[in-house]
């Protein structure tokens, strides 16, 4: 039975110690235990928590109990009793130690050592003799509201970590105390279910109810049913009657497996002694091992001896390099005697005529360099003339005429270039006017495509910004020449009919309730050109032509029945004309149109004009009000 229950690890001298347990305990403003770090060093035994009611012992079996079970699942100082609701994790993060009562309210109010600007730590250190591992959890607190819960962070650690080294010194941010953990290599979590996850997985606890039974053993009183709490705390529930099929079922692998062991016996003593041979290479690894260190250690003594040979070098050198030095100075010394000797000795020859020697050698050199510039320049010239098919002149009246022939091409071909150039300007001028042209007549072609009469894209765009800014509909402002038309049977007529009615047909019709609009616009807005406006009054009915506006210049050579206005909405069928008889006109009414200079005039009343061809016109004069621009084109 004592077989079961041991461990037996054939790898370590004493097998008591293994497992997780804990070697050191570490807290930090936490309960009472203010101002310092407390350690409590079990060193991985049983350790027995002895003292007087209050002097902590629950406080630091509820910091163990912080560090491995969930807060939601902790009852603290329930070791000693006390009611749930007693002390909280707040209680120990502020250190709460007495209550004192209000004498006027009557309330007990708990006195606390520390305020919210202080941090708390619970730190534990488990170690593992058997594999010799060494796994650290603590767990940091802070607060961040005056009446609600305190905050933390959980830090974990796979070696051995202190309060007083690794979590101090930090400064006021606790994010900087994350970092500084970071870079020491532990790993930080915000919550409790992956950091239990963590140890756990270091720990080789699979079920989290370990953790739920390791906290009622640590806080139990008395245990009424021992077969209850067995049950509840130390058994997982399973139905019976699967797990008896089950195993009657696996019978027959059990007699499998027995035979399986009976034969790894057989086969453990026959390989018995392959532990003898491996002890044997254990000890040949260890001999080689230090044979080899041996080794590697006679680089750093080789290097050892070496230094001191080469510094014994480096003095022998520097007493070398002191006596060299002494003779280059004295070799120096005689170099300029020997100079001043040079210089005493040119003196002598120059007095004596020497200098003249040195002029001749100085001219000498710079007639070589003269000569052989001019060679190169020569060889240049033959290069060129034979380039140009010419033959390089041999004597100087040679090759003057040569130049005097040659500057007249120059100029010729200059006087050519120059030409070339006048026409390449000229076409590119040309080019130019062409494409512009060109430009403008795609874009009218274009505009003429897009549009339902034939006026001007200028004419119709003036009209655009005029409506856009007063936000008006372009249907109820046309050019007059978009409610003309020819007939179908008088086709041949339209050109003439249109170049007769052009400056007419450019005139814009504004109803009246909008004409003050568009007179102000107008007088506001440069419009680079002229328009004739004429005010019209929108009349319902189809059959009650009225004109109100300048219908003026109407006069052609064809029938008044070439015009058509069929088709066209009837509050703009306003155009018409009357037929009459040829003659004078006996009274030259002339009308006064909207693009009078200086003045804008309004219309007033329709006068009838019957001019030399027999075409009557209906024609309004306009009242007269401010403007400051010329409307006409």
């Amino acid at each position: 039975m004592s077989d079961t229950q041991t461990l037996g690890l054939d790898f370590i001298a004493d097998d008591a110690l293994s497992g997780f347990r804990l070697h050191r305990l570490e807290v930090f403003n936490w309960g009472t235990f203010d101002g310092r770090v407390w350690v409590l060093n079990p060193a991985g035994r049983n350790a027995l928590l002895t003292g007087d009611i209050g002097s902590g012992k629950s406080t630091l079996v509820d910091a163990v109990t912080t560090l491995l079970v969930p807060a939601h699942r902790i009852a603290y100082n329930k070791a000693a009793g006390a009611d749930n609701k007693e002390r909280t994790l707040r209680s120990y993060v502020l250190g709460h130690y007495k209550s004192e009562r209000n004498e006027a309210s009557g309330a007990a109010k708990p006195v606390a050592l520390r305020d919210h600007n202080n941090y708390s730590v619970i730190l534990g250190v488990f170690h593992n003799a058997g594999y010799d591992q060494t796994v650290t959890l603590a767990q940091v607190f802070w607060m961040t509201e005056r009446q609600g819960q305190p905050a933390r962070f959980f830090a974990c650690a796979e070696r051995a970590l202190s309060i007083a080294t690794d979590f101090a010194h930090f400064g006021s941010d606790i994010g900087a105390l994350r970092k500084k953990l970071r870079g020491l290599g532990a790993e930080v979590f915000d919550s409790f279910p992956p950091y239990g996850a963590w140890f756990r997985r270091r720990f080789g606890i699979e079920n989290e109810q370990a953790l739920d039974l390791f906290h009622q053993t640590v806080s139990m009183k008395s245990v009424g049913n021992l077969t209850d709490f067995v049950r509840g705390h130390m058994l997982e529930a399973f139905e019976v009657a699967p797990r008896i099929t089950a195993l009657i079922g696996h019978f027959d692998d059990l007699n499998r497996a027995h035979e399986a062991v009976l034969k790894a016996k057989r086969q453990v003593e026959l390989l018995s002694p392959l532990v003898a041979d491996a002890e044997r290479h254990a000890a040949l690894v260890a001999n080689v091992e230090e044979l080899r260190a041996c080794r590697e250690a006679l680089r750093p003594w080789f290097a050892g001896r070496k230094l001191g040979l080469l510094e014994k070098r480096i003095a022998s050198l520097a007493d070398e390099w002191a006596r060299q030095d002494a003779q280059v100075r004295r070799i120096e010394g005689r170099r300029d005697a020997q100079r001043a000797e040079e210089s005493e000795l040119r003196r002598s020859i120059a007095d004596n005529g020497g200098d003249r020697l040195e002029r001749l050698a100085i001219e000498i050199r710079r007639k070589d360099e003269e000569r052989r510039q001019r060679d190169s320049k020569a060889r240049r010239y033959a290069e060129l003339a034979r380039a140009v098919g010419e033959i390089p002149a041999s004597d100087e009246p040679a090759f003057l005429d040569q130049r005097g022939r040659l500057s007249a091409l120059i100029d010729a071909a200059k006087a050519s270039e120059r030409n070339f150039q006048n026409q390449e300007k000229e076409h590119e001028f040309n080019f130019r006017q062409d494409k512009q042209e060109h430009d403008e007549l795609s874009a009218e072609i274009a505009s003429l495509k897009a549009r339902r009469s034939n006026i001007d894209d200028r004419q119709v765009a003036m009209r655009t910004a005029l409506c856009q800014a007063l936000d008006l509909s372009e249907v109820d402002m046309p050019f007059a020449g978009e409610l003309l038309q020819v007939r179908d049977d008088e086709r041949d007529w339209e050109g003439a009919a249109e170049r007769l009615l052009r400056n007419f047909g450019l005139s814009l019709l504004v109803p009246d309730e909008y004409y003050a609009r568009v007179a102000d616009w107008v007088d506001r807005t440069h419009l680079r050109g002229g328009w004739c406006i004429s005010g019209f009054a929108r009349v319902r009915g189809a059959n009650c032509p009225t004109c109100i506006g300048t219908l003026w210049r109407a006069s052609c050579q064809s029938s008044p029945t070439r015009l058509s206005t069929t088709g066209l909405s009837a509050n703009w069928r306003s155009v018409s004309t009357w037929p009459a008889a040829r003659h004078k006109s006996s009274s030259a009414v002339k009308p006064v149109p909207l693009h009078g200079l200086g003045r804008s005039r309004r219309p007033a009343s329709v006068t009838k004009k019957t001019t030399a061809t027999g075409w009557t016109t209906a024609v309004a004069t306009c009242s007269v009000g401010p403007t400051r621009k010329r409307l006409r084109r």
